[in-house]
């Protein structure tokens, strides 16, 4: 048998035979593939409910790990005030797979876990018995059976698969050598992803932060390095241009909470639904000619958005009905300028009072100068938009080349015995 092709430029084994399964391909000639039931235990320990109620523990839900990053956090509980679901022990070395929501991808590995952790009812703990558990972390969390474990989910809206099924999944068996070697391979090679990947995520907050703090100076304060200024009397705002005058929000535009549409109601249509978190869906029918601005009320509570043309306000979005002293574009940079506590004092649990924000003092200029902050915040915030762009694209390349790595290494289209000493 050929040598299969790989990206990495890597060596490959000398001689490979068909694994019998699409998402595998050939596998080394020396390597088995056998179900993963017979080199694993599946749901071997869980919480007995005679366990004390004051018996304190860390808990893991399926929403509590990433894809990538695997568990991200935890809850802590007592038995008695725990969730029904939260009954599955794990121990060091055991890999939870998510048999809900299976979508989701959830599959992390248990490493260094105190005795105390317990997972949800909706993982299946696999405790590796004849493999590194080093190696079944990854061989777990590889294109080839997450892919299986989705394809052979029941269900729509929340698939499932049961732990016996996990168990009939086939994975690639290499010698227990190979397994511990590929194991720290891997663990090097993602760790340096990883950090790259960190690296640049903080590139990303970072250029968030300056287009936060270019757009703030810019409503603020003018284009105008010389401009006079004089004391605003408000300690947030701080001087403001002289020629500015300080008015409250609500003689410069006028928000107005959207309208109620069911969701069956918008999944087709000309114009926009706009919720909390901008574009939610489209209707045949809009409620406010654009351009226009809406706030997040409800969910997405403070998130700003620009309208560009006539759209359906949704209730859980506030919308400007009326612009009284600022154009569209303006009155976008300058909601956006909105301090959080403005957001959130005085206001219901999980919602924003218009109110509330009609009464916040601000700075505002004539509208020949808004036009022209408009024009350079269009421009700088679009420059910064293209480079937090190409920041985002070349993660997703790095994402994608950790998932191939670990696809490559697990399934021996690489060889890597030698480059791990």
């Amino acid at each position: 048998m050929s040598r299969p092709e790989t990206q990495h430029k890597r060596a490959t084994y000398p001689a490979y035979k068909p694994s019998g399964m699409n998402w595998v391909g050939d596998v080394p000639e020396h390597w088995e593939f056998r179900r993963l039931k017979y080199s694993a235990t599946i749901n071997d320990e869980a919480l007995p409910e005679t366990t004390d109620p004051d018996y304190e523990f860390v808990y893991v839900d399926i929403g509590s790990v990433d894809a990538a990053k695997g568990i991200v956090a935890t809850e802590t509980y007592r038995f008695e005030d725990a969730p029904l679901r939260a009954r599955r022990i794990v121990r060091h070395g055991d890999t939870i797979v998510s048999t809900v929501r299976t979508y989701l991808r959830a599959i992390a590995p248990i490493r260094d876990s105190d005795d105390n952790v317990i997972v949800s009812t909706g993982f299946a703990v696999v405790r590796p018995r004849k493999l590194d558990s080093g190696y079944l972390s990854y061989a777990l969390r590889s294109p080839f059976f997450v892919e299986t474990v989705v394809s052979r989910s029941n269900g729509v809206s929340y698939p499932a698969i049961n732990a016996p099924e996990v168990g009939n999944i086939g994975v690639t068996i290499p010698s227990i050598e190979e397994q511990c070697t590929i194991a720290a391979f891997l663990d090097r090679e993602t760790a340096r992803i990883d950090a790259l990947i960190e690296k640049k995520r903080r590139q990303i907050e970072l250029l968030q932060e300056k287009r936060s703090a270019l757009i703030s100076h810019a409503v603020t304060k003018g284009l105008d390095p010389n401009a006079p200024m004089k004391d605003s009397g408000i300690e947030w705002l701080g001087q403001i241009p002289e020629h500015w005058k300080m008015v409250r929000f609500k003689y410069v535009l006028w928000l107005q909470r959207g309208h109620d549409l069911p969701v069956t109601e918008f999944l087709e249509g000309k114009y926009p639904v706009c919720g909390s978190n901008g574009c939610i869906g489209y209707h045949n029918q809009f409620t406010t000619k654009g351009p226009g601005v809406t706030v997040g009320r409800s969910g997405s509570v403070g998130e700003v958005n620009y309208v560009d043309t006539n759209y359906w306000a949704h209730n859980t979005a506030l919308y400007v009905k009326e612009f009284r002293q600022a154009i569209p574009r303006y009155a976008f940079y300058l909601l956006k300028t909105l301090d959080v506590r403005y957001l959130s004092e005085g206001t219901a649990v999980g919602t924003l009072n218009r109110n509330y924000i009609h009464d916040v003092p601000i700075a505002i200029p004539l509208i020949t100068e808004q036009r022209a902050i408009v024009a350079f915040l269009d421009r700088e915030t679009a420059r910064i938009d293209a480079l937090v762009a190409m920041v985002q694209t070349s993660i997703e390349k790095l994402q994608e080349y950790r998932t191939a790595l670990i696809s490559h290494a697990v399934t021996g289209k690489i060889d890597i015995r030698k480059e791990v000493s």
